[in-house]
């Protein structure tokens, strides 16, 4: 069954990436905003989507992926899925939005997809903005992308250093208010008795040293975003002003009696836990709830080890400057059975440091080594069966043994670090990897890996 011109016409003149396809993954039509995008060298008619899409063989949902094909046809109805498309300039996460069109006996026979990258994900191939693709780093990517196009107020929940300020950055330029200002606001260096004045703006002669009427952050963000990060510490005395803003829409400035309208979409942060805090009277409940309408969860980089070599070589590629700095496999073996307590902004540290240790064109494991040595926490792997170890000369107050590891001796830590929490976790494997940051299937093949050493 061919669709009809008049459709294939339609396509063509919608702005965004469109392709019409069949139940069989054919693709039927692609307008000209997808070819420039995705194909600009190659005719995708009579080609699979999951081949052009994904390079793959099999459909999606065959590789480990979300089909919105699939969903559609279990729902009968619109799908939305994230997936890491190929396009012109790399791998980018696009935003897919996927329509069954029925027949006259309601059968499902042709599906609309329309494609839209998010922009914060735009430059990964350049180590710019988010980058990853683990499991828990898609899911977030996915709430991110579910809610960005709404007015929703968004609460990004996780530990220092998982990069709140950029998924904040991602939520606004993915939403209708992105030609406008993202403005954020650093609750937690304000002073209480300026917070309100900082915020909302004051009137001449509100208080002492206010010699001229200055405008807020809330003004600044006119139209735009205003992200409020480490909203946990904000004092109770503004809380309540704060609730004020969210409810109404509107604010006074500090000595005014004028009430102005706030055309505003807050997005905030917290590595704080908030439901403690309202448990123990430190912030109110009404202003939590106006807050988490819709919380989003961002992966510690513990979660997401999967990550840990793509942001490696993105941060090398800043913290080294105009120098070009490859890294050992040895060197990012190490790096990848760290902890990061200080999670993204930890490695970028660690990395820096290690930097400015070599002096060649290789980063290698004696300079991270050196580098985490001379850091907060110290680290060194158990020593192995049959490594020698030798003590530490020249480092003052770090009593610790440097084990002089056989090749392969990091991977064989890192194996027998994952059989240890296979042997203690209770749930299934998908609930491990879920854990883990990584998939079933780097799962599967990691436990592989170690059951094939234990045989040797």
């Amino acid at each position: 069954m061919k669709p009809l011109p008049e459709l294939m016409s339609f396509l063509e003149g919608l702005p965004e990436p469109h392709i019409l396809f069949d139940n069989q993954y054919r693709i039927l039509a692609a307008n000209a905003a997808y070819l420039r995008q995705f194909s600009p060298d190659r005719g995708v008619v009579g080609r699979t989507c999951f081949e052009v899409s994904h390079h793959f063989s099999v459909p999606c949902d065959q590789s480990g992926e979300s089909c919105p094909l699939m969903k559609a046809r279990e729902s009968g109805q619109r799908e939305r899925v994230l997936h890491l498309h190929h396009t012109a300039k790399g791998e980018e996460y696009v935003n897919i939005e996927l329509a069954p069109l029925l027949n006259a006996e309601g059968e499902q026979v042709f599906f609309i997809e329309k494609m839209e990258t998010l922009r914060a994900t735009e430059d990964q191939s350049k180590g710019q903005g988010l980058i990853g693709r683990s499991t828990a780093f898609q899911h977030m990517l996915s709430m991110v992308a579910r809610v960005a196009p709404s007015m929703a107020t968004v609460l990004l929940l996780g530990e220092s250093g998982t990069g709140k300020e950029l998924v904040a950055r991602a939520v606004h330029e993915a939403s209708p208010r992105a030609a406008r200002a993202l403005v954020p606001v650093d609750c937690s260096s304000l002073p209480e008795n300026l917070f309100e004045s900082e915020l909302f703006g004051h009137e001449r002669g509100a208080f002492t040293g206010a010699n001229a009427a200055r405008s807020g952050l809330v003004e600044a963000a006119s139209g735009g975003t205003l992200f409020l990060d480490e909203v946990g510490d904000i004092p109770l005395s503004m809380q309540v002003k704060l609730l004020r803003l969210l409810e109404t829409g509107t604010y006074r400035r500090v000595g005014s009696s004028e009430q102005r309208h706030a055309d505003i979409r807050v997005v905030s942060a917290t590595h704080r836990n908030l439901d403690e805090m309202v448990a123990q009277g430190k912030f109110r409940e009404d202003l939590y709830y106006r807050l988490s309408t819709f919380p989003i969860h961002l992966p510690a980089l513990r979660e997401r080890r999967d990550d840990i070599a793509p942001l490696t070589l993105a941060l090398l590629q800043r913290v080294a400057g105009p120098r070009k700095l490859k890294i050992s496999d040895s060197a990012l073996q190490l790096l990848n059975i760290q902890n990061y307590p200080g999670n993204v902004r930890e490695l970028r540290n660690l990395l820096e440091r290690s930097t400015l240790l070599c002096d060649g064109d290789v980063l290698e494991v004696s300079h991270v080594q050196e580098a985490l040595l001379s850091g907060r926490r110290p680290f060194w792997p158990a020593p192995l069966p049959g490594a020698m170890a030798t003590p530490q000369v020249g480092l003052p107050g770090i009593n610790t043994v440097a084990p002089v590891a056989s090749p392969g001796a990091l991977k064989l830590v890192e194996r027998a670090a994952l059989q240890d929490m296979v042997n203690a976790h209770p749930g299934s494997r998908a609930e491990l990897a879920a854990q883990l940051g990584i998939s079933e299937r780097s799962l599967y093949r990691k436990l592989k890996a170690v059951q094939s050493d234990s045989l040797r």
